[in-house]
């Protein structure tokens, strides 16, 4: 059985729509490095780079 991690000692990155950090899940095993939004409303919610330079 393999050893139990501590929730701190998981890996966490930024989400791309609202920076806000977010921790690794199992169902995100396989594909950890492809993972870029904390959730579906972020990864909806997402914006575009030609909507970025508008906003200045």
């Amino acid at each position: 059985m393999a050893k139990m991690r501590k929730k701190a000692d998981l890996p966490t990155k930024p989400c791309q729509t609202c920076g806000l950090p977010f921790a690794w899940r199992k169902k995100w095993e396989r594909v950890w490095d492809e993972v870029r939004f904390c959730s579906d409303r972020c990864r909806m919610a997402k914006q575009t780079p030609s909507a970025r330079n508008l906003k200045g």
